[in-house]
């Protein structure tokens, strides 16, 4: 939608001004957030690095809860596969950037946001930069980009920044909150090494996303191939797991109770319509996990 019409529709509801569009957008939320509570979501500044499977609807459900500013990292462009489940992916969006759809998308839904693009992703270059000034950030990054997602991270630990991954596992969504001082490190509690295997990492990281995975009583594991890294996904599972996060990130920035910081986990599987939540205060190192770990290897024939 072109800058112009946009200014049409504003000054046809007179909302031209950012503070009257704030107040009249945002009003529904009345009775759940504080007026002092509104401002502080309008003033946070949220990271997501990455905007496909879960990173662009991350994006549109917390600008849509009323934040104000956020800094993206994408460098991929959009494809067929991608239409089952992605929130830009189009016919019309197919072979272009995934970040400058995202960015238009979500502009239609709020010209007054502020953003900080970076189009070449998350590197050990930018990393700092992306997170200076950052309260929280929501993990976007593809499934199997494991070492991105460590340097993401390890970063963010070191900057005090809280780390929040939703995880579309079948028709499970699980999420984790990694806390920079309650919670252990993404390594130590994935028991993902630097020697290991991608294949094998993917696993761990699989497996302590969701210590409890309910999901394999219907999974075609046969569907499943860590060579290519690629597995079964769905838009169903990739919704929820939104709100999940964006729960979270709204709980962190209002400094609201209850948040849950790993080993914590939570896992809610709505084709069975049940959930699991509990402790690993061990991480993949417990025993019971590598028994699991094993166990899934042998099924995945690793």
């Amino acid at each position: 939608m072109k800058k112009n019409l946009l200014d049409k529709h504003l000054q046809e509801y007179q909302l031209e001004d950012s503070d009257a569009f704030w107040r009249e957008v945002f009003a529904p939320q009345q009775g759940l957030f504080t007026p002092e509570e509104q401002e502080r979501l309008r003033q946070a500044t949220v990271a997501i690095p990455g905007l496909g499977g879960v990173g662009g609807t991350h994006l549109i459900c917390l600008a849509r809860s009323g934040v104000g500013r956020f800094k993206l990292a994408e460098f991929d462009t959009f494809e067929p596969r991608n239409i089952s489940r992605q929130y830009g992916a189009r016919v019309d969006s197919l072979g272009r950037p995934k970040g400058e759809v995202m960015l238009e998308e979500v502009f239609k839904i709020n010209p007054f946001l502020e953003v900080e693009f970076y189009q070449e992703g998350l590197t050990p270059e930018n990393a700092r930069a992306f997170l200076e000034g950052v309260d929280v950030v929501v993990d976007g990054i593809e499934f199997f980009a494991l070492e991105a997602r460590k340097l993401l991270y390890d970063t963010a630990r070191e900057m005090k920044i809280p780390v929040i991954t939703a995880g579309p596992l079948a028709f499970s969504a699980v999420i984790l909150v990694f806390h920079p001082e309650k919670s252990p490190s993404f390594a130590e509690y994935f028991d993902i090494r630097d020697d290991m295997s991608p294949a094998e990492k993917a696993i761990r990281f699989a497996l302590g996303l969701a210590p409890k995975p309910v999901f394999l009583k219907y999974l075609d594991l046969t569907a499943i191939d860590l060579k290519k890294g690629q597995g079964p996904a769905s838009v169903i599972t990739c919704y929820l797991c939104s709100a999940l996060a964006a729960m979270e990130a709204v709980r962190i920035i209002l400094g609201r109770p209850g948040l849950q910081p790993v080993p914590h986990y939570f896992l809610f599987d709505l084709y069975l319509r049940e959930t699991r939540r509990g402790i690993l205060k061990s991480g993949n190192k417990s025993p019971l996990q590598r028994l699991k770990l094993f166990f899934l290897k042998r099924k995945l024939g690793l």
